[in-house]
């Protein structure tokens, strides 16, 4: 596979920083809050290492959502949903758990680590730049994956660009938060809820602007819409006090900072500084 076979490999910018073991996931907030990308997928050689860089990212303050083996099916939907909306910034992953995964204006790939199949370091930069757009690919190397890179340059057909660790540095002082925040309401399709029914509850009597509406997924028994994040707590209280077919609704908002868990999301949008 080359990288011309999933589309334009000048639309995806690469990136080398040499690192050690030690600093590796701080690394990663470092490139996150110098790249500030909207929306990135961060890859793990393992699941140990999502779930470890997952708490460097939550306590560094950003929106982030680990997708691995031991998600439920209902679980591993809803993380998607966030993401693909754009209520959470940062998708932590192994290729196992991303495969089949194509998510649209995806900004930045970040390998955390070089996966010593340079097919796979294909596929997984390819996430990125799609359409007409550009993305970015960073990897973060140690010294002894030096062997890793130099087989990843070949199948390329050129050399890698590496840059300075100490080069970034954070381009504001508080990190880059997911710009929607996702509704969750509990009713879907076997309540006959249909998108039209959301968008226009909110644009309704409501009062919110339809370019404040985000994308809205209707399931069986549960519907999920990303509302712009500064209007998320009303907006949610809103649909709570209204109607959607007719019918009283529960609507809860889900937070990535906090494993999308309804139960602490409402507590963390009051209480966080917006981004």
């Amino acid at each position: 596979m080359k990288l011309t076979d999933l589309h334009e490999a000048d639309k995806i910018r690469q990136r080398f920083y040499e690192v050690s073991n030690e600093t590796r996931l701080d690394a990663v907030v470092r490139l996150l809050n110098h790249y500030r990308p909207v929306s990135t997928l961060a890859f793990c050689n393992t699941r140990q290492q999502c779930r470890d860089l997952l708490q460097v990212l939550r306590e560094a303050g950003f929106d982030a959502l680990a997708l691995h083996g031991e998600l439920e099916q209902r679980d591993r939907d809803q993380v998607l949903i966030q993401f693909a909306n754009r209520s959470c910034s940062v998708l932590v992953a192994t290729d196992v758990a991303a495969r089949g995964l194509d998510i649209a204006q995806l900004e930045a790939v970040i390998n955390v680590d070089v996966t010593p199949d340079p097919e796979i370091y294909i596929h997984r930069i390819g996430r990125t730049g799609r359409a007409d757009q550009d993305g970015w690919a960073l990897s973060l190397a140690s010294r002894n994956q030096m062997r890793r890179v130099d087989e990843i340059a070949k199948v390329l057909g050129t050399e890698v660009e590496w840059h300075p660790i100490d080069e970034l540095s954070a381009a504001s002082g508080q990190p880059l938060r997911a710009p929607m925040v996702t509704l969750q309401i509990l009713g879907g399709r076997k309540d006959k809820i249909r998108p039209g029914d959301v968008l226009g509850a909110l644009t309704g009597e409501a009062g919110f602007k339809a370019e404040q509406v985000g994308k809205i997924n209707v399931t069986d028994s549960v519907t999920y819409v990303a509302v712009a994040r500064e209007i998320a707590l009303k907006a949610q209280s809103r649909l709570a006090d209204g109607k959607l077919k007719g019918k009283s609704v529960k609507v809860r908002a889900l937070d990535a900072a906090f494993d999308g868990r309804p139960s602490r999301a409402n507590a963390s949008i009051r209480r966080r500084p917006k981004g």
